[in-house]
């Protein structure tokens, strides 16, 4: 009895000291609230710009947005019984689809597009981890479709007022027209609010990596891309642009760091990120070259994204200890 009662304790000694629970058997500090609020603090510089060279009108696009989205996600939460915000994702979709409209564009259908996003994009799927494609994109695609001269009626920074000015983009893919390198990195020229500033967007998009939230190498494949059809063409023809005009200009920056990043609508393997970003980088130049559209960075992204199962199932990552 006494060899029992001794075996008995040791028992439920172990029991205090080994925990019994399915996986994820080992864990981490980063949770996927702190990385999205990570994202939404690399986008201050972003924002901060937009503030800069469209004045009140960014404001008030950033905070409509981030409020619907807000409001959204927690309406259809509680219509589907599962509970209330409990993470910031719906704010970053909101604040990113913000950034992707032209500092014109009505706020009435800025709330529309927002809807869209939060519900079709994301909820309509299962809610997050479950989307197949990137939400605020899809809202932005959505906006394109429904309203396409609102979405292509761009403004000169600081003069807001009045619609002016084609983007550089736009410009050098209708009229033949080069603009400056160095408006182009600065943020001083017509765009989105979020698309202007390269400098901006690239202090965010440095401070993900360093930080390690985002993958390195659907960036560099996505760039490396870019920059080399773009040059091939700029030697064959330089009406076709530079490189570094390529790069700088349109919404390359802002989908590169944080929408081809995206861990939930892009490829889990290392070599299915590289393909990814292959890709998105040849839809672009094929698209602004040759497209109907002087831009191609949204349609670039969610054609890749729906490739992206694809990829999963034939390019797996390699198990932990297995070769």
């Amino acid at each position: 009895m006494d060899r029992a009662r001794i075996t008995e304790k040791k028992n439920k000694r172990i029991e205090r000291i080994l925990t019994l629970s399915s996986s994820p058997h080992i864990r981490d500090k980063i949770t996927v609230g702190r990385i999205m609020w990570a994202v939404i603090i690399a986008l201050i510089p972003a924002m901060a710009a937009s503030i800069y060279f469209f004045r009140l009108r960014a404001i008030e696009l950033i905070a409509v947005c981030g409020l619907a989205s807000l409001v959204t996600e927690y309406l259809f939460l509680k219509i589907r019984g599962k509970g209330s915000l409990n993470e910031p994702s719906a704010l970053l979709t909101g604040i990113l689809l913000a950034l992707t409209l032209p500092p014109s564009f009505p706020l009435w259908a800025a709330v529309l597009g927002t809807i869209f996003a939060i519900i079709i994009g994301k909820q309509i799927f299962g809610g997050l981890g479950y989307n197949i494609f990137n939400p605020a994109l899809i809202g932005r695609a959505f906006l394109v479709a429904t309203f396409p001269v609102l979405m292509t009626s761009w403004v000169n920074p600081f003069t807001i007022d009045a619609v002016t000015t084609a983007t550089p983009l736009g410009l050098l893919r209708f009229q033949s027209q080069s603009t400056p390198l160095m408006p182009l990195f600065l943020g001083n020229v017509s765009g989105s609010l979020g698309e202007t500033s390269a400098l901006a967007l690239l202090i965010g998009g440095a401070f993900l990596l360093i930080k390690k939230h985002i993958d390195w190498r659907t960036p560099l494949a996505y760039l490396f891309t870019v920059a080399l059809l773009s040059g091939i063409f700029y030697l064959i023809n330089p009406l076709y642009g530079s490189p570094l005009l390529h790069l700088l200009a349109g919404g390359l920056m802002i989908g590169v760091f944080f929408m081809a990043t995206d861990p939930v609508t892009t490829p889990l393997a290392k070599q299915g990120r590289w393909l990814f970003g292959l890709g998105a980088g040849a839809i672009v130049v094929i698209i602004r070259n040759w497209g109907g559209y002087a831009e191609g960075v949204m349609f670039s992204i969610l054609l890749m994204n729906a490739f992206t199962p694809l990829l999963d199932r034939y390019i797996k990552p390699r198990v932990l200890g297995g070769r």
